[in-house]
């Protein structure tokens, strides 16, 4: 029996996120797991006159890469790949797994190699879509490993997931326009500052932000969306943050993370779990110890830390940083084969500060 919700976030997907339009070629990525969602976006990326190109995958075959692959394989790039990057115009990923855990064991030195040889194609394929060659949108299908994560029931999962998506309104896509206004203002506001500095428990962070562009997330990228982010000057951090959640990258966590940046590096990592593979996946390349993005989540539906970054990032009063690449769209011009996001809480007496002046206070914006 078909879920009138799977059908509208299929519409929202094909027809907002990534507009697919005649002709267009149209990368469709996900798990055996999200088939019903597989199905629906199948079904409308070929009412919007697109063509559907299907890749499925079985997330139980990423452990048994990284436990038999030798470092030549570790290294390999598919062309396929490469190719896939230069052609297709739209992508819409679909995420959901058996088990979240199946990495964790897994060298992190390995990990570190994979995102090495892959930094080429990841950067490629944000060049693309900051020049707008090709849009892209990644969702999360309701499944049981990320429910136990978020500790609630599949059913409370999927409520979680769906309702985070709006779906559950009369008009999605229309919901959606509305959060691209009210964010369009905070952007054009923020657009006019030089400088950002975060304060908020174990955190003294600044940053400089001139000339860089604070992109609205509202749900063109990722479904659920709702932040605003920018790219800041790749030398400028300055300062230290402890991030109040776990740090949750490709399967792995590391908890209490706490980084220190001295003219844009990071020169100190600690954290109270998972030390050795902050470490491992800050070494992946020159890039990796740089921010890529600072971001301030705006998604109030969102309030519960579910271990998994695409809802995270955006909880309501949160604010996040990416150590690793940066979204060219934004100006900024660092590169690795690394992003990883981590976020903090600052409902509970965070403020930051543009050009000196408190613009946001306890989770919420104070703009005038």
């Amino acid at each position: 029996m078909r879920d009138e919700r799977y059908t509208n976030l299929a519409n929202v997907l094909v027809n907002y996120s990534v507009a697919v339009q005649k002709n267009d070629l149209v990368e469709i990525l996900g798990p055996h797991l999200a088939e019903p969602l597989i199905r629906e976006v199948y079904t409308e990326v070929l009412k919007a006159g697109g063509h559907p190109y299907l890749r499925l995958y079985f997330p139980s075959l990423s452990g048994i890469y990284f436990r038999t692959a030798k470092k030549h394989q570790l290294k390999y790039v598919s062309p396929i790949q490469e190719f896939a990057t230069e052609k297709v115009d739209k992508v819409i990923s679909i995420w959901a797994n058996e088990n979240t855990k199946a990495l964790a064991t897994t060298d992190p030195k390995k990990m570190a190699i994979v995102g090495a040889a892959r930094r080429k194609t990841f950067t490629r394929f944000l060049e693309r879509e900051a020049a707008g060659e090709l849009k892209w949108v990644g969702t999360q299908f309701p499944c049981n490993a990320s429910a136990q994560d978020a500790e609630m029931s599949l059913e409370e999962y999927e409520d979680f997931v769906l309702r985070a998506c709006m779906v559950h309104v009369k008009d999605p896509i229309a919901a959606w326009k509305r959060v691209h206004n009210k964010q369009e203002k905070i952007c054009k506001v923020l657009n006019t500052k030089k400088k950002i500095r975060v304060v908020a428990k174990g955190t003294d962070l600044t940053m400089r932000v001139a000339g860089r562009k604070w992109i609205n997330c509202d749900g063109g990228a990722n479904m659920p969306d709702g932040e605003i982010f920018t790219g800041p000057i790749e030398d400028s951090v300055e300062g230290r943050i402890s991030f109040s959640f776990p740090a949750c990258y490709a399967g792995r966590e590391a908890h209490g993370v706490t980084l220190t940046f001295k003219k844009g590096r990071v020169v100190k990592a600690t954290a109270d779990k998972g030390e050795d593979f902050l470490l491992a996946t800050l070494d992946t390349d020159k890039g990796a110890r740089r921010v890529g993005e600072f971001a301030i989540g705006t998604n109030y539906s969102i309030q519960k830390f579910t271990k998994n970054t695409l809802f995270d990032e955006k909880i309501g009063g949160t604010m996040h940083m990416a150590v690793g690449a940066s979204l060219p769209e934004s100006g900024g011009t660092n590169e690795s084969g690394v992003h990883w996001d981590m976020v903090n809480d600052m409902r509970d007496g965070g403020v930051i500060y543009a050009d000196g002046k408190v613009i946001y206070r306890d989770g919420r914006f104070v703009l005038k």
